[in-house]
């Protein structure tokens, strides 16, 4: 298979760096998903629009999505526990700043410095796992870094839940913010073997031809990621517009959160028998993820919370089966990996907020939650072209 020649030291413990690689890329993405938890205490005490708080969340991931290029060469170059401390800790000033700010400017230019330095993470956690990773377990560690994601969600649930009612939610930012700091401690377990980086070895004939492969699950990555983004990241108003109150809605979100990271973790170790059927697996989990969101659509209590655990266990549960379905066809160019489901799952994260909170301004939250599942369908079809060129490039 394409995965083959990568330098892998199967001796070398290979789990505490995975473990603080994943605890990293949860507190870098948690501004945006905090910003969102958040978002109706900011609205009413600053008293600004649902859509201005959307926009503002939209430059967090915008700024991720258009620096992965740049952050992606950063990351090829640089010592892996520098870049993923540096990305750590701007999360944590990002989160401060806002807690302090008073104004829309100040939060936005806080968001954006934490959403590029959030580019870091995911390309050396791609070249992390080629590194050190064997082969039969690259699912289930890029499901940890995949579930990461998931569980950037549940501390903004639990802020929600327990410290936002009885100190505001400045605290309850300033407590995301040192939480943040946390894996700034373990980063050092995430050291690269020496040798030549799998990020330089072997270009060529093994990335020929594979581009379009890649825009194409990019692309399908962006779409899934725009329904399930504006979920997570408007699950109290969603929540709460179908009858469940903000605290039970909190906890929701925390338990919703714990549900995907156990998906993506189950879901690697299982695909890991199998992996060349990951690509299936992915089609499903967002084909799955579309019923979800029409689920939240009915607006119901019990179809709700039935609508987000779809749209958080296999809705969001492909990530890490993208990132090691990435490796395998792009395996002497490990950061190319983690750059494409960045740019895939940014890009939709960028669209999100905005777009949901503008849509359901305009058409309400069941008409935006069917336009989500609509992304989601058009999500899997471009994952399934994908596939199939993929098959045939390696037929020739």
């Amino acid at each position: 298979m394409i995965a083959r020649g990568l330098p892998v030291k199967a001796r070398t413990s290979y789990w505490p760096g995975i473990v603080a690689a994943a605890l990293t890329t949860t507190v870098t993405v948690m501004p945006g998903f905090t910003v969102g938890a958040l978002g109706p205490a900011i609205e009413q005490d600053l008293r600004v629009s649902r859509t201005a708080v959307g926009l503002m969340i939209s430059a967090f991931y915008a700024a991720t999505a258009l620096g992965s290029p740049i952050a992606k060469r950063a990351a090829a170059r640089l010592p892996a526990p520098v870049v993923l401390a540096v990305a750590a800790v701007a999360a944590c000033a990002a989160l401060l700043v806002v807690s302090q700010a008073d104004d829309l400017a100040t939060m936005t230019a806080a968001l954006v410095a934490g959403g590029l330095s959030n580019g870091l993470v995911q390309p050396v956690a791609g070249r992390l796992i080629a590194a050190r990773v064997p082969l039969r377990r690259r699912s289930l560690a890029a499901g940890t870094i995949g579930a990461a994601l998931g569980a950037a969600t549940i501390v903004p649930g639990l802020l929600v839940a327990l410290v936002l009612p009885v100190h505001g939610w400045r605290t309850a930012m300033v407590a995301a913010g040192l939480i943040a700091l946390v894996p700034v401690l373990l980063t050092p377990l995430t050291r690269l073997p020496p040798g030549p980086s799998p990020a330089r070895a072997g270009r060529g004939a093994a990335a020929r031809g594979t581009g379009g492969v890649l825009v194409l699950w990019a692309l399908a990555a962006a779409l899934s990621a725009t329904g399930n983004n504006a979920v997570a990241t408007y699950f109290v108003q969603l929540g709460t517009h179908s009858g469940l109150p903000a605290t039970v809605t909190g906890n929701l979100l925390s338990l919703s959160a714990l549900l995907a990271v156990a998906v993506r973790l189950a879901a690697g170790a299982l695909t890991d028998r199998a992996p060349h059927r990951n690509p299936a697996v992915i089609i499903a989990m967002m084909l799955t993820g579309a019923l979800g969101l029409v689920l939240i659509a009915i607006g119901t209590p019990v179809t709700f919370v039935l609508g987000a655990a779809l749209a958080f266990s296999a809705g969001w549960g492909w990530t890490g089966l993208l990132l090691a379905t990435t490796l395998r066809l792009v395996a002497h160019q490990a950061e190319n990996a983690g750059h494409t489901v960045q740019i895939g799952v940014y890009t939709g994260a960028t669209i999100a907020p905005y777009a949901f909170a503008a849509l359901s301004d305009a058409f309400g939250y069941a008409g935006s939650a069917l336009l989500a599942a609509t992304a989601a369908l058009a999500a899997a079809a471009s994952m399934t072209a994908g596939t199939l060129l993929s098959r045939r490039l390696g037929e020739r």
